[in-house]
């Protein structure tokens, strides 16, 4: 009897995350979604995946917070006894888009705090608990995937933090696909474009204009579907031969063009 794969997706409640999740339920896996807010808030989205995956969690952490995080790990593997597949997910934008010569310490360590320096550290533990399990299992595909952005190439002077949390991402990528390859262990990059979600909802009338004046080649917001549909084809492992991939979504914003 195949046994059931399981997959976090941290910030896996609402936005990008909750496509992802949906997406992966669909395709068989149970998961365990983790976010700041209380499962109070996050039920309705819990009990959406649930429809796919009814043996699905739910773990209230913030991965900024060491305790958090080995909260996080030890609550996954005492309700769902594995990880196959981490997905890096959750992030936050700067609370007040400022321009980098006024921009103060506080937003820049809070936003590397949750978007690059929680990410690490959690894939640094589930690495650890990933080798542990490939001892006992080693024929079993895992993978580690973090979304970042295509801030991590495109320049912003008003939101500087996000974009180089976002740049460090796409290093942490290229490191632990270096050091866990010889653990069987793939990682991997996925980088989205212009994505409709309420992180984005309040720059919505300016993305509008820009991509009906023709910054994407593909003229239309992005979705959490979207991405969804690209994790899910790394989680299965249709994308096989490629750990270090960054596979960029974004309609074709960043590609460069005469």
């Amino acid at each position: 009897m195949q046994q059931e794969k399981v997959a976090l997706v941290t910030g896996g409640t609402r936005g990008i995350g909750l496509g992802i999740a949906l997406q992966l339920a669909e395709a068989g896996f149970t998961l365990a979604i983790s976010g700041r807010r209380s499962p109070q808030q996050v039920q309705p989205a819990l009990d959406e995946i649930r429809k796919h995956s009814e043996r699905s969690i739910y773990v209230q952490a913030d991965v900024s917070s060491a305790a958090d995080r080995l909260w996080l790990l030890a609550d996954v593997g005492d309700q769902l006894g594995r990880l196959d597949v981490l997905v890096n997910n959750a992030g936050i934008a700067p609370r007040v888009r400022a321009d980098m010569l006024d921009a103060g310490e506080e937003s820049f360590d809070e936003i590397i705090s949750t978007n690059l320096r929680g990410p690490y550290f959690l894939t640094q533990s589930v690495a650890a608990w990933m080798i542990r399990q490939r001892a006992k299992d080693p024929s079993a595909q895992r993978s580690i995937i973090n979304i970042s952005s295509v801030s991590a190439t495109v320049a912003s002077v008003n939101r500087g933090d996000y974009c180089i949390s976002k740049a460090g991402i796409a290093m942490a990528t290229k490191l632990w696909a270096v050091r866990l390859a010889e653990h069987g262990i793939a990682v991997y990059e996925v980088r989205p474009g212009i994505i409709e979600t309420d992180m984005t909802a309040g720059v919505k009338g300016k993305y509008d204009a820009l991509i009906e004046s023709g910054i994407l080649l593909q003229k239309r917001w992005g979705t959490p579907e979207d991405i969804g549909t690209a994790v899910s084809m790394l989680a299965r492992g249709q994308l096989p031969y490629a750990t270090g991939a960054v596979l960029v979504l974004d309609g074709g914003l960043t590609m460069a063009r005469l």
